[in-house]
């Protein structure tokens, strides 16, 4: 089994890329369970000097969540056509252990928005972070889900729209399969 760690890419409590997050753990197909991880609220900013005194306790409890899972899908909001601070925040904590707990894990990206790219221009930028820590990317299904306010319910996090559902159980069954092929090389 599989346990695959849902990174949330937003802070905001009734954000749409968090309801879908949450949402996930509902769609997984056999072989993938679901783990939320720590949201990357909950973490300081990086700054190197706190680091010098101790790392601090979120981060740590986020580098032992992301080291405990095989793989990540990373549902996340687009921010002035790039990747959000507190997810980027995340990121830059893990990436100052060694081992880092990111490297060689494969990962998917799912973006989230209500406008009609759905997030598109995240993709680029988080992949080029992702490279820069060793992940194994899964390029293709890419996942922007646009329109996004009439196909999640924030408050319940439930799919609403039945083509989105069976999209997102697709993709994660494509997942799967992609993280089955790595686990194997």
């Amino acid at each position: 089994m599989t346990q695959l760690g849902i990174l949330e890419g937003s802070l905001r409590q009734a954000s749409l890329s968090r309801a879908v997050a949450r949402a996930a753990a509902g769609l997984m197909p056999d072989g993938l369970a679901a783990v939320a991880l720590p949201n990357p609220g909950t973490l300081p900013l990086f700054n190197q000097d706190v680091l010098d005194e101790a790392m601090p306790d979120s981060v740590q409890t986020m580098i032992a969540a992301v080291a405990a899972v095989d793989a990540i899908l990373i549902v996340t909001p687009e921010y002035n056509w790039s990747v959000p601070g507190g997810l980027k925040n995340a990121i830059d904590w893990l990436s100052r252990v060694n081992p880092n707990p990111l490297a060689h894990k494969p990962v998917a990206i799912w973006s989230v928005s209500p406008g009609l790219l759905g997030g598109a221009r995240v993709h680029e930028s988080l992949r080029h972070t992702l490279h820069s820590q060793d992940m194994i990317i899964m390029a293709k299904p890419e996942v922007q889900l646009a329109g996004a306010k009439g196909k999640v319910d924030v408050g319940t996090s439930v799919i609403t729209n039945a083509d989105t559902e069976a999209f997102l159980r697709a993709h994660l069954s494509a997942f799967a399969t992609f993280c089955n092929s790595w686990s194997r090389s």
